[in-house]
């Protein structure tokens, strides 16, 4: 267990010191590990980081003085992870880390975890007690995110704090050149996995697991996808023949949903060329016909590098953002990102949606997206842009029943909702 504990507190600690992405993280510390040693350093650094706050503030109060090494800081988090939220046994927990900190720092830091967290064991309930009367440790994000919350949503502010420690269903998108939904289900269920339907093509797996392991996955019967995310293609209600511009386009999920919902002629673009190589990778996967999709390494908000004068009928605008309305799924942005950011987003989704207006034909559609509940990136922007654009006209959502929203606002499910989405900003406009 220690090397596995090791290898998670070293991703954690890149998180805060580099400002990296957990997933690059985690692949910079992955050694081959077999499968299983994979999936639980990856367990542990998902869950260390959902939960650091509270965590961290518990070593504060352990710790006698401040800890400069950001790796041990990492480390007691980890292990006190584990003590708060696995059933593996305490003591053994206690003993890996010990182990680990040796290793990982030096000699010296064995006595200072194994104190640390001995004490933790005997005085548990009460630090648990102390350290809620920070909201930090109360909610686990960073104070900034929590007065942004609480302001834009005042009625729902805790349930989506909440909601976004909470952990991520599987959900998967049947891949329609493949299969059905009904079809999906049945093959789930006899290999002895336990899914329910969700929308129309959705299906959500009762016990999340690696997808590689699930069967159709290398046929490409399905697509992973969250309900949120699978609105999107059918908001933009896109016909056979017509021209379509995916702006941002990796990882590729809406790109292949796209083909999938008509026999479109799309153009998908990205900036990010190893992002860009997962599109073509998931679109091999689930054997859509190459010849229906131009991929294309560019900047959407500087189409004059790309664009070939033609007007698109579509445009999918799936914006750079702060991922506050998916951070069940990627706790790492809570941390990574600061106040200052939101505004930083702002100003480049601003730049992307003046950039795309003039590519969109008369009468087409421009469908804008987010995967934030922050205001400033969503309504604010809308309301902005089409404040400036008289020819900008925003057109009423249809959403499917049981999709909770509030113009246009999807926000995250609150403990026993009927669904169980991600955060999600979506509007329509229409050209004049």
């Amino acid at each position: 267990m220690h090397h596995e504990q090791m290898q998670a507190a070293r991703a954690v600690a890149r998180v805060f010191e580099d400002g990296a992405a957990l997933r690059d993280a985690l692949a910079g510390v992955d050694d081959g590990s077999v499968l299983r040693g994979r999936t639980l350093v990856q367990e542990l650094a998902y869950g260390t980081l959902r939960h650091w706050g509270t965590l961290d503030a518990i070593a504060g109060e352990l710790a006698r003085k401040p800890i400069p090494d950001p790796v041990l800081r990492s480390l007691i988090g980890v292990a006190l992870y584990q003590l708060e939220h696995t059933r593996a046994p305490p003591f053994a927990i206690v003993d890996r880390a010990v182990a680990a900190s040796g290793a990982l720092v030096r000699p010296a830091a064995k006595a200072l975890v194994n104190a640390m967290l001995r004490r933790f064991l005997r005085e548990r309930a009460a630090l648990r007690e102390k350290v809620r009367a920070s909201e930090v440790a109360r909610w686990s994000y960073p104070q900034w995110w929590i007065d942004r919350v609480r302001r834009d949503h005042p009625r729902e502010w805790e349930a989506i704090l909440e909601a976004g420690n909470a952990r991520p269903p599987l959900t998967l998108r049947a891949n329609a050149q493949v299969g059905t939904q009904a079809a999906l289900l049945q093959r789930l269920a006899a290999a002895g996995i336990e899914a329910t339907p969700v929308g129309m093509a959705g299906v959500i797996v009762a016990e999340p697991r690696p997808v590689t392991e699930l069967p159709g996955f290398a046929e490409g019967a399905f697509a992973v996808q969250d309900v949120a995310a699978q609105l999107a293609a059918p908001l933009l209600d896109a016909t056979d023949g017509m021209r379509v511009l995916d702006a941002c386009a990796a990882p590729g999920g809406k790109t292949a949903h796209l083909l999938d919902c008509a026999d479109v002629d799309l153009t998908a673009i990205d900036v990010d060329p190893v992002r860009l190589a997962r599109v073509r990778d998931n679109l091999g996967r689930l054997k859509l016909d190459r010849t229906r999709v131009r991929v294309i390494e560019g900047d959407a908000a500087r189409p004059d590098g790309w664009w070939d004068g033609r007007p698109f009928e579509r445009i999918l605008l799936d914006v750079p953002c702060t991922a506050s309305g998916i951070v069940r799924r990627h706790p790492d942005a809570k941390w990574r990102h600061r106040e200052g950011d939101v505004a930083r987003f702002a100003h480049t989704q601003s730049r992307l949606l003046e950039a795309a207006w003039p590519l969109l034909a008369p009468g087409g559609k421009l469908l804008y997206a987010t995967c934030s509940v922050f205001k400033a990136e969503n309504i604010v922007r809308i309301d902005e842009f089409t404040g400036r654009r008289p020819d900008a006209l925003r057109e009423t959502l249809n959403l499917p029943h049981g999709i909770a929203h509030r113009e246009g606002q999807l926000l995250p499910p609150p403990s026993g909702a009927g669904h169980n989405q991600d955060g999600f900003f979506y509007a329509l406009l229409r050209k004049r």
